[in-house]
């Protein structure tokens, strides 16, 4: 992606009927074709709100509050349906952190994560920062596809 993708309004989808299509021009409709995905009113709405800005990390409750504000009409499950499907899509990476507790990722190349503990917080770590030396071999039949990083931060103790 080479910029912030234009963001519908919800204005500009209040006239499609449920389950029909907006296109606009190569934006996120596009984004969500080339992906496999049909771009439906509510998936070009939450696509606008994830892939339109920065990369960053949300939860399906940070994409629901900011839906909601953006006066986007959405369930939050319909949120967790939708995010799960980017991700299948390889339009987003899910990241479980502890638990159920996911986030999911806008950017999708290959990185490592700090985890703060305590706030919640999720931030990128460059992946020439870290050097992984040493693997197990991978059960009969299976090959790495890859190694992520995800080192979680606490305060010290003292």
């Amino acid at each position: 992606m080479s910029g912030p993708m234009p963001i519908p309004a919800p204005s500009d989808l209040e006239d499609l009927a449920p389950g029909e299509t907006a296109d606009h021009g190569d934006g996120v409709a596009g984004i969500l074709r080339r992906a496999g995905l049909r771009p439906t009113r509510q998936r070009i709405a939450l696509a606008g709100l994830l892939l339109g800005g920065p990369d960053r990390h949300v939860s399906a409750e940070t994409v629901y509050e900011e839906a909601l504000k953006a006066r986007i009409s959405v369930s939050l499950a319909t949120v967790y349906n939708t995010l799960h499907q980017f991700t299948e899509a390889g339009l987003l990476r899910e990241l479980a952190v502890s638990g159920a507790k996911s986030f999911f990722d806008t950017r999708t190349s290959p990185h490592h994560h700090f985890w703060n503990e305590c706030d919640g917080e999720m931030s990128d770590v460059a992946v020439e920062t870290v050097e992984v030396s040493r693997l197990p071999e991978p059960p009969a039949g299976m090959e790495i596809a890859g190694v992520e990083v995800m080192i979680r931060l606490r305060p010290r103790r003292s």
